[in-house]
């Protein structure tokens, strides 16, 4: 069955950095676009980065546009986000999230997904 396993999460101040992990596996990971995407306290799902199967196309919400770079490893099965430049305002569970198609779409909607892990907290505070 599908598993996405997310690690790196912690609290980290504001304008540090953490890369989050997540290992995939249960499918065909190079057949499908990955998204990043988050909920913060007391909000919905936020989409926050897309990658398409091969690499070469990424998107990114607006307030992470250059602060945050999306990634993967095809060979590892193994999906990045390295985030730097850290906002209190990026405080949330973050979840790593499988495509339905490889399609690639900015700021996609939930249809577009249909498996994601368990989440990692990241907390930006002083």
């Amino acid at each position: 069955q599908v598993q996405l396993e997310e690690s790196g999460g912690g609290l980290v101040q504001p304008g540090g950095s953490l890369t989050l992990s997540c290992v995939a596996s249960g499918f065909t990971f190079t057949a499908y676009t990955m998204y990043w995407v988050r909920q913060a306290p007391g909000k919905g799902l936020e989409w926050v980065s897309t990658i398409s199967t091969g690499g070469g196309i990424t998107y990114y919400e607006s307030s992470v546009k250059g602060r945050f770079t999306i990634s993967r490893d095809n060979a590892k099965k193994v999906l990045y986000l390295q985030m730097s430049s850290l906002k209190p305002e990026d405080t949330a569970v973050y979840y790593c999230t499988k495509g339905i198609s490889n399609r690639v779409k900015s700021d996609p909607g939930i249809d577009e997904y249909d498996y994601r892990g368990q989440g990692t907290q990241v907390t930006v505070s002083s």
